[in-house]
């Protein structure tokens, strides 16, 4: 009976996959859920595993284009519960027929031979018990995800509720905990791009995570011959065979598969051997030998001397989700948006002292420090309540205003710019802001924010003066319609009641959108917040 083993469908939009690189041969004997090659679509790379025990017979060869529901192979299942052993039995019966006087002297050494066969029969079948992990849904605009990084390695055991791996969204970055207790057979790789509800990996549970490891003991008296050659050519054949994602960085790189050593499961060359892989640069040493023998000219010489003038080697490496929607959507900004700028400075002086004169009773009472976010903040809040076309945002042909003010702020990670969101900030004191900004910028760093907490900011501050930033124009954080950027404070000259000092200053930048927020409004807001920052009285105030 021969089963047919089809493309199966990979996501929404995807009509096609190509055929990667088969991990068995024509005529091999697979398990069932044994991994038989690798497709790889527009978006990922995926791992294409056995639907049942038997003899596989390739019908699409590496580097096909094949449709969704296209036949791949199939697996002829006939004697598939018997497993390898029934190809030992077969000339043993045979033997028999042709030669019976051979046969009848060893009556007693014939019965024991067909032992070995029922051994395999419970180990399959207790292997058969397997639980799939697949991508679960985090967010109504999410259709894929990205593998950042695995914490279990294939093969490993792994516990309920255990930590697997932490998947990236354009939006986020969350954990994988495992659904199971058993053992951890992984099908996608770090850095694969995979769909909801795609099989991330699975678990073999109970007496099937079990039973492997004990299985090879079993039979190692008498067929020892035949594992110990199935298991070399499995791992002959993985050894030095790249992962798609790993096949193209070679690629881009110059480097043949055969000179890299892999380390992942059977040799095989995973992402991360590809990239630290270089090229080997001792292949053109001998040349410059041999060239003065048959000329004794130094001419070859001089070109190696030029071009041995520094290291110019150059490395790739993939966008992550984050980086690529980050650069999506504000290009799609600069596209959607009538974006300006509007500048002004402000003196820092009274903050500045202010700061200085209750920071340490402050910090005694509340347990945090005061900083100028705090300040600009309640700043922007009041303003907003000022100038409520500021704190709105386009929908289709409407404009939606806000009543509350929830501020976004732009916090820098080793991954990217992500921005919280500070819930109602309006009705927040100073303490409660800066407990809420330490909050949110830690959550941050340590990737441990969720969509919820970057989602529905009303409008954003951005702080380039950490960096040395003395001046720039912010882009706007879609769908919101304003965005302030605070730079560096820097000691300058200027002119006070007619005198010319030396003052503490920042410029600062209002970048809007001028289809929902005239040159009027967005001047006078700017104004506003420089007013309220130079005479902190006003912010407790309120006037």
């Amino acid at each position: 009976m021969a089963i047919e083993m089809k493309v199966p469908p990979v996501g929404e939009s995807i009509t096609e996959v190509t055929v990667g690189a088969w991990h068995k041969k024509e005529g091999d004997s697979v398990k069932r859920d044994e991994v038989l090659c690798e497709l790889e679509s527009d978006k990922a790379s995926f791992e294409f595993p056995a639907e049942a025990d038997g003899v596989l017979h390739i019908l699409a060869q590496e580097g096909d284009v094949l449709p969704i529901g296209a036949v791949l192979c199939t697996i002829d299942a006939a004697g598939a519960s018997n497993g390898e052993a029934p190809k030992a039995e077969a000339p043993a019966a045979a033997k028999p027929a042709e030669q019976p006087a051979a046969a009848q002297p060893e009556p007693a050494k014939s019965e024991p031979a067909p032992q070995p066969a029922p051994a395999p029969e419970p180990a399959t079948d207790s292997a058969a018990k397997t639980v799939e992990m697949k991508v679960p849904p985090v967010g109504e605009s999410i259709t894929e995800v990205t593998i950042a990084s695995w914490n279990k390695k294939d093969g490993d055991k792994v516990e309920l509720d255990e930590v697997l791996c932490e998947l990236e969204s354009d939006k986020a970055t969350f954990e994988l905990p495992s659904e199971a207790a058993g053992t951890l057979r992984i099908v996608a790789e770090a850095g694969s791009t995979l769909a909801i509800g795609a099989v991330i990996c699975r678990i073999e549970v109970g007496a099937g995570a079990a039973q492997p490891a004990s299985q090879p003991a079993a039979p190692a008296p008498q067929p020892a011959a035949q594992p110990a050659a199935a298991q070399s050519g499995e791992q002959g054949y993985a050894a030095n065979h790249p992962s798609p994602v790993a096949a193209k960085i070679l690629a881009e790189k110059g480097i043949d598969p055969k000179e890299v050593n892999g380390t992942g499961i059977g040799g095989r060359i995973t992402k991360e051997d590809a990239v630290k892989a270089e090229k080997a640069a001792p292949a053109p040493a001998p040349q410059p030998a041999a060239a003065p023998a048959s000329k004794p000219a130094p001419a070859p010489a001089a070109p190696a001397a030029v071009s041995g003038t520094g290291n110019r080697g150059q490395r790739r490496e993939r966008m992550t989700s984050l980086r690529k929607t980050i650069a999506r959507r504000l290009v799609a900004v600069k596209n959607e948006t009538a974006m300006l700028t509007t500048f002004n400075e402000v003196d820092m002086k009274p903050i500045m002292d202010l700061r200085a004169k209750y920071k340490d009773k402050f910090k005694d009472k509340h347990a945090v420090g005061l900083g100028f976010m705090s300040f600009f903040t309640k700043a922007v809040c009041i303003a907003l309540q000022d100038f409520p076309n500021v704190n709105a945002m386009i929908d289709g042909d409407s404009i939606v205003y806000n009543d509350y003010c929830d501020v976004s702020i732009a916090v820098s990670t080793e991954r990217g710019l992500v921005v919280p969101v500070i819930r109602n900030a309006e009705s927040m004191d100073f303490a409660a802001v800066e407990k809420e900004i330490i909050r949110l910028a830690g959550l941050a760093r340590d990737n441990k924010l969720t969509i919820e907490q970057m989602s529905g900011g009303t409008f954003t501050i951005t702080n380039g003066g950490i960096f040395g930033s003395m001046l720039s124009t912010p882009i706007i954080n879609a769908p919101q319609s304003a965005i302030l950027g605070m730079h560096n404070i820097v000691e300058r000259p200027v002119v006070v009641n007619g005198e010319i000092v030396v003052r503490p200053m920042m410029y600062v930048a209002l970048s809007y959108d001028h289809r929902i927020i005239d040159g009027k409004d967005s001047v006078s807001f700017l104004v506003r917040v420089k007013q309220l920052l130079e005479d902190p009285a006003r912010i407790l105030l309120g006037v």
